[in-house]
């Protein structure tokens, strides 16, 4: 076998030739392109020869211990789209000093990874993966994700403190992360709907949110065809925060008396699902049902809306939420009643979800990946390197790393 084979099969770039190779504290190998007549660097297309370069080096994966470049001198051309812009070589993106092969690996690794474990793998600094994870996204990112959108889920991300937010869009059938931007304002999601175009709007059918008003406003605003299905996890926890603001309104009322002994440590009683309780949490629940109506009705109320959230059938719904709301709203409990009221304003929305069936888990699940991300890296400064690893780890990027 020919030794420039041998050197084209060991850096497992096909698409080149080489001509050479030293020994300058690792392998050097001199390669050029297999096409003949030089191409553009930003379209691609062949255009002619400008003027020469200086050589330069590309960083590859290394043999074991023993580190690899690939040197080429590239040409200028100069192309009739796009003006004098240096040549495209197959091994390695645009304006970047590693290998395709090189930033394919690093940037799995950041998938599953720390920084600060891919630099030490690597023999790279933090701000290189950085800029690798953001040409990586750049063109692995797929163009078409705001096509053909039918079921979106929205929902915010604290990245860092003094309310740092981003808005995080889902798209529901495809199970991705599909935009992200700074901010949570109905500004800020007016800006993804203006880039979804009238065709995409046109075509959304279901969002899912959390009861965010600045969320509300932006669809109402930009997709008022769209169906707005409120998220049925947060309506129950709006009614169990309520509950437990009775709880703890009985608490302090009932301080000091022998009556407080039924109140004290049921907080978990009272919010847990039914069929979850333990002997001794149903034994808190009986004590509570003797010895304090006004929390237990609260705990009934509670429990009434889930079981209307439970139907199948839109008009039985409808009707077991209309029956909730008049007993919620006359239960003299003013946390009970404050929730009835905000459920009342969003009563079409939070109906939806018995049409749809949908909700905001999975976005939920996004949030969870999306924090142990910042976690790993120990926070984020600023927006952008956190939203090009969110497209990374959630917007189903695959990668293939050049390993055997």
């Amino acid at each position: 076998m020919r030794f420039n084979t041998i050197l084209r099969r060991l850096t497992g770039v096909m698409t080149l030739f080489v001509s050479g190779a030293d020994f300058d504290a690792g392998l050097v190998v001199d390669v050029r392109p297999r096409w003949r007549k030089p191409r553009c660097g930003i379209c691609g297309r062949g255009a002619p020869r400008y003027d020469q370069r200086k050589t330069r080096r590309w960083r590859h994966l290394g043999l074991g211990r023993c580190r690899v470049w690939l040197r080429y001198a590239p040409c200028r051309v100069d192309c009739s789209r796009c003006g004098v812009r240096v040549e495209r070589v197959p091994w390695a993106r645009q304006d970047a000093t590693f290998t395709r092969d090189f930033e394919d690996v690093t940037a799995y690794l950041a998938q599953v990874m720390d920084k600060t474990a891919v630099t030490k793998l690597m023999g790279i600094n933090w701000r290189t993966v950085g800029a690798i994870v953001d040409r990586v996204v750049g063109e692995r990112l797929d163009p078409e994700r705001l096509k053909g959108l039918r079921s979106i889920g929205i929902d915010e991300f604290s990245y860092r403190k003094h309310h740092r937010y981003l808005t995080v869009v889902v798209d529901h059938d495809k199970q991705r992360v599909i935009w992200t931007k700074p901010g949570r304002s109905s500004e800020t999601l007016g800006a993804f709907f203006d880039e979804l175009g009238p065709t995409g709007r046109a075509a959304l059918e279901h969002v899912t949110i959390d009861m965010a008003g600045g969320y509300i406003k932006a669809i109402r605003e930009h997709v008022p065809n769209a169906e707005i299905v409120f998220d049925r996890f947060h309506v129950q926890m709006l009614m169990s925060n309520a509950v437990d603001e009775v709880r703890r309104g009985e608490v302090r009322a009932l301080r000091g008396t022998e009556a407080a002994a039924f109140v004290n440590g049921s907080r978990y009683a009272l919010l847990k699902n039914p069929w979850n309780l333990k002997r001794k949490e149903k034994q808190t629940l009986a004590a509570i049902q003797r010895n304090n109506k006004s929390l237990y009705r609260a705990y009934l109320i509670k429990e009434a809306l889930a079981a209307a959230l439970d139907y199948r059938q839109p008009k039985r719904a409808r009707r077991a939420l209309d029956e909730w709301l008049a007993w919620a709203l006359r239960c003299r409990l003013p946390a009970i009643v404050k929730a009835a009221r905000t459920i009342k304003r969003h009563k079409e929305g939070i109906l939806a979800y018995v049409k749809s069936r949908l909700t905001n888990g999975i976005v939920e699940g996004f949030n969870n990946r999306i924090r142990m991300v910042a976690r790993r890296a120990f926070g984020f400064h600023s927006p952008a390197p956190l939203m090009s690893m969110i497209y990374l780890c959630c917007g189903k990027i695959q990668l293939d790393p050049a390993f055997p």
